[in-house]
């Protein structure tokens, strides 16, 4: 579905990514791992467009997509989580699903409503509560809702335990494995390696803005040495 090759970007005169190559199939959830300003978010905002690749291609189901504006990205159906969720605070939770609200691809089973309250059953309880007064798991949620929305065929989440109680974690965790059974691709950034080694089949890790490891996430695991060289703090 996604397949990334010597993706380079740059935030002015400063190189940050130096040859990110990744692929990701239908079903698999790739999570990019690394310590802070290892280059995970920036990876993911170079392939949303978000920052203009500087070199290497990035193709999304068999169509070029690298350089393309975000929101032409979006339309051709990758759908984007920020870190910061970025919510409206002054909408309810069924405005701000709304204003997510795209058309299915054809032959493809439509998100609404229903459907994001039966994934995420706390939003359906407060479908009329505003942005502004949720806790940040709620919005985190309601961030990852209002995606579905626009029906992506593929999904990157940017770091979507970061902050969250455990019990929330838990909730974020069991939803990106109903979405990964229902066959949706999600590549995602997480320093929670708990949380990532519970949804991930793939793990890539970044240090400097390069690819150092590459692999399943049950050879990481099982790699003492990788780790502590790569995620130790």
């Amino acid at each position: 579905m996604l397949r990334v090759e010597g993706l380079e970007a740059r935030y002015g005169r400063a190189q940050v990514l130096h040859g990110i190559s990744l692929s990701v199939a239908a079903g698999e959830v790739l999570c990019l791992l690394g310590r802070n300003g290892a280059g995970k978010s920036t990876t993911m905002k170079a392939i949303m467009g978000l920052v203009p690749p500087s070199g290497g291609r990035v193709v999304f189901a068999g169509r070029e997509i690298g350089g393309l504006p975000p929101h032409e990205v979006a339309r051709a159906g990758l759908g984007y989580v920020p870190e910061e969720r970025r919510i409206f605070t002054g909408l309810t939770v069924e405005e701000n699903l709304e204003v997510g609200r795209r058309p299915a691809p054809a032959g493809q089973p439509a998100w609404t409503a229903e459907r994001v309250y039966a994934l995420f059953p706390v939003l359906g309880d407060m479908r009329k509560r505003t942005g502004g007064r949720m806790s940040g798991g709620e919005q985190q949620m309601l961030a990852v809702a209002r995606t579905l929305m626009g029906n992506p065929r593929l999904l990157l989440l940017d770091e979507p335990s970061e902050g969250l109680s455990p019990l929330v974690v838990q909730r974020m965790a069991e939803a990106v494995l109903t979405l990964k059974q229902d066959g949706m691709p999600i590549v995602l950034s997480e320093q929670n390696l708990g949380f990532a080694a519970r949804v991930a089949d793939t793990a890539c890790v970044i240090e400097s803005g390069e690819m150092r490891h590459t692999g399943t996430m049950a050879g990481l695991l099982a790699d003492a040495e990788a780790r502590r060289r790569y995620l130790s703090v």
